[in-house]
């Protein structure tokens, strides 16, 4: 029986075998990339380690080295999508590494961000929202675009979130949502995650919540968020038991640990009282209210934010 190298042996003496072999070597050792790398560890690559190295080098100047700037790595043409092939000598061999493009690693951290950001029944477009998007065509936007970057740049300074956060408050339609989402996604780009609640949905779902026994699983999910933003309060259906047992319990917690705290409403302070103050049955509870707000004050400073109704 004749041994299987045999054939193998014939056909690579074969000519156009022959041929075809040497116009790739010549094509791989006169690639400029290939010889600026050669020329770099010429001390630490031998004739033979070379030539046992071509396929690793035929990998390499087989793909693009540089980011070719499409808009989404799944359009990359590179064996791996979104990565660039470099060479290294490791113990006198050739190895052949993969490292992000341009163009990945920026996908890669707008997932970051994305996963930085915990929403409960926010909108998309609010989510996405950056502080450059900010319509600047009112002081007091101004103001609560360089509020926000203070916050931010504080946070990079100190290397610790200030324990106050703002209560947004002013016509419906205004943004006050969407800065709370620009807030949230400048403070993810610096790795702080935050939690953007829209509290009306909610104190539904924790009502819910009751039934399915997630409860209080729920409740320490936002009240320990290092950063908690709480869109439209003011606008749900008070109870005493949402009033009390859930923003009162979120509201303590968060000023006992001194966690910043972000808040929308419609309403100024002592309108947002009046209103914890009423419950379904009818009845007005001042001092309960007093309380609450008492939390609120300490964990927020009042910002009033004017503008156009974007909405209509």
């Amino acid at each position: 029986m004749e041994q299987i190298n045999g054939p193998l042996k014939r056909a690579i003496n074969v000519p156009s075998f022959q041929e075809r072999y040497e116009t790739m070597r010549r094509e791989i050792l006169e690639n400029p990339r290939v010889q600026e790398f050669l020329a770099a560890h010429a001390d630490e690559l031998s004739y033979e380690t070379i030539e046992r190295n071509l396929p690793k080098l035929h990998e390499f100047i087989s793909q693009s080295t540089v980011c070719c700037g499409c808009n989404n790595t799944e359009s990359c043409t590179n064996y791996l999508k979104g990565f660039l092939p470099t060479l290294r000598v490791v113990r006198s061999t050739v190895e052949i590494d993969y490292v992000r493009c341009e163009q990945k690693i920026r996908e890669d951290e707008r997932r970051d961000v994305t996963n930085m950001i915990a929403s409960m029944h926010m909108p998309k477009d609010v989510l996405q929202a950056t502080i450059q998007d900010l319509l600047i065509d009112d002081e007091s936007r101004v103001m609560i675009a360089q509020k926000a970057a203070q916050f931010v740049k504080t946070t990079l300074e100190t290397g610790k979130l200030p324990a106050k956060g703002y209560y947004l408050y002013g016509k419906f339609g205004v943004g006050k949502s969407f800065v709370l989402g620009a807030l949230a996604n400048e403070l993810a780009s610096i790795k702080i995650r935050s939690v953007v609640v829209f509290v009306p949905e909610f104190l539904r779902e924790m009502k819910n919540a009751i039934g399915d026994n997630t409860l209080n699983e729920k409740l320490d999910y936002v009240k320990k968020a290092p950063v908690l933003m709480l869109d439209d309060l003011g606008a749900e259906t008070m109870t005493a038991w949402t009033r009390d047992e859930i923003l009162g319990t979120i509201f303590h917690y968060r000023m006992a640990e001194q966690l910043p705290t972000f808040i929308t409403s419609n309403f100024k302070y002592d309108e947002l009282e009046h209103h914890l103050a009423q419950s379904q049955k009818g009845d007005i509870e001042v001092v309960k209210a007093g309380r609450i707000m008492e939390r609120v004050k300490a964990l927020t400073e009042p910002i009033e934010m004017h503008g156009k109704n974007r909405r209509m």
